[in-house]
């Protein structure tokens, strides 16, 4: 019961992601000529090339990717995508039979929001353990051939699309505002996934960390752990308090930390994911 749960889980943010995903591509990116990385642009480069629907090239695009790179994903892993790339095929076909959408003229607002819908619709896709299309396929059959990481290879094959894009339209500015559609997907997509934790972790070295513990917990209602350590060079011992607790907290705790040791050693750090809650509270 808990993986037909799941797997329902997934289909709804594959679907949801594929819609939005859809929309970013029909409504801003499309009229306004930008590409955007991923088969999603390489699609809409074929489009423009060969007057082929976006939706079709899609298909023509993933599916031999897919196929090809089998071996590289597992099968249900595989039998997600093909059910996304074809759910976001199915809603760039559908959409302007239901929607007539207005014209925007402002280039940097097409940008944005196609930007922001692309990247919050592959957020989901990726959430639902699926994959927008068949470039994160390429990355893993480069990288298995050769030294370039999938990440690296992902970034080549998107500056690739911008040249391509730059050479095709004959126009720089439209290549221009394709990397900034990139770079606000990429940010969009990595908010989404990592989530919205607004937490610090902080690292406090002192000879105090005891007092200052239990000033943190008293006055923040923050736990923490004390570990130990010793001087790299003289070996002597050394307390490190880790705690975490909340960005608008940062300056009460440097206050406290201040109060017991003006010398205390004092690093602070994003918390982009945390799982359990034994510490913050």
């Amino acid at each position: 019961m808990k993986i037909v749960a799941s797997e329902l889980k997934n289909i709804l943010l594959i679907t949801l992601g594929s819609a939005l995903l859809a929309f970013g591509v029909t409504a801003f990116l499309l009229p306004a000529q930008i590409a955007t990385g991923g088969t999603p642009g390489m699609s809409i480069i074929i489009h423009y090339v060969t007057n082929v629907g976006v939706s079709l090239a899609m298909l023509m695009v993933n599916i031999p990717l897919i196929i090809a790179g089998i071996k590289f994903i597992t099968p249900a892993f595989a039998a997600r995508t093909i059910f996304s790339v074809s759910m976001t095929s199915l809603f760039i076909e559908i959409y302007p039979n239901l929607f007539i959408f207005p014209t925007i003229s402002d280039m940097l607002l097409s940008t944005l929001y196609g930007g922001i819908c692309i990247g919050v619709g592959v957020g989901f896709i990726l959430k639902g353990q699926a994959s927008a299309g068949g470039t994160t396929i390429i990355a893993k059959i480069i990288s298995n051939y050769t030294s370039i990481k999938p990440a690296q290879a992902i970034l080549v094959l998107d500056v690739i699309i911008i040249c391509a894009t730059a050479f095709i339209y004959k126009d720089m500015e439209l290549a221009l505002w394709s990397l900034m559609s990139i770079y606000v997907s990429a940010k969009v997509i990595d908010k989404i996934l990592s989530g919205s934790v607004s937490e610090k972790v902080v690292h406090i070295v002192s000879k105090h960390s005891q007092e200052i513990g239990v000033k943190i917990s008293e006055d923040l209602g923050r736990k923490g752990t004390i570990l130990s350590g010793h001087s790299l060079t003289l070996q002597t011992p050394k307390e490190v308090l880790f705690v975490v607790v909340g960005s608008r907290e940062i300056e009460k705790l440097k206050a406290i930390i201040n109060q017991h040791d003006e010398q205390a050693l004092v690093i602070v750090m994003e918390a982009s994911e945390m799982m359990g809650s034994s510490l913050l509270t």
